[in-house]
């Protein structure tokens, strides 16, 4: 394995960890993350993303694999287990990453996965049913946006009471 391949293998194992912290670490400052819950996120709200989902996360396991680099790009293949909180319902997502790395940072990754087969567990009857739609996947995501905002919004209140105290 080279520097890159190492670099997206600790990516894995933080997550795994739950180490939404140690995740943010491998992140260029102005790294650009796209999958099709948060299909545009940049820098800091990227970062936070992965620190809220590890935060909420109860049962998380992560398994990477065929962790590559082709000089120009790298790429994983990874499954998430867990029960996905709004619902309580099991999910196992399948997902295709690929990334950018600059200067031992990853500046782009980019996650694909059916969202289809992934409402059908989360949601149940309303994901078998409309998974496939733009109306749910554009709900999912407004709803994804509002909890990302929220939890930076109270981490950003956790800080300043911090520095106060």
């Amino acid at each position: 394995m080279g520097q890159e391949t190492d670099l997206i293998a600790k990516f894995y194992e933080a997550f795994g960890r739950r180490d939404g912290d140690a995740m943010a670490e491998c992140y260029a400052d102005d790294v650009r993350f796209s999958d099709p819950v948060f299909p545009d996120l940049e820098g800091d709200h990227a970062r936070a993303m992965w620190k809220m989902l590890c935060g909420r996360a109860k049962d998380l396991t992560i398994t990477a694999s065929d962790i590559a680099w082709d000089g120009k790009t790298g790429s994983a293949t990874w499954v998430a287990h867990y029960t996905f909180a709004a619902t309580g319902k099991k999910v196992e997502n399948h997902i295709r990453a690929t990334f950018a790395i600059e200067g031992g940072k990853i500046v782009r990754h980019d996650d694909v996965f059916d969202f289809w087969r992934w409402s059908r567990q989360a949601l149940g009857v309303p994901g078998i049913l409309l998974g496939w739609s733009s109306f749910l996947q554009n709900k999912v995501r407004k709803q994804a946006a509002q909890s990302l905002r929220d939890y930076e919004a109270k981490r950003g209140s956790d800080k300043a009471k911090k520095s106060d105290g």
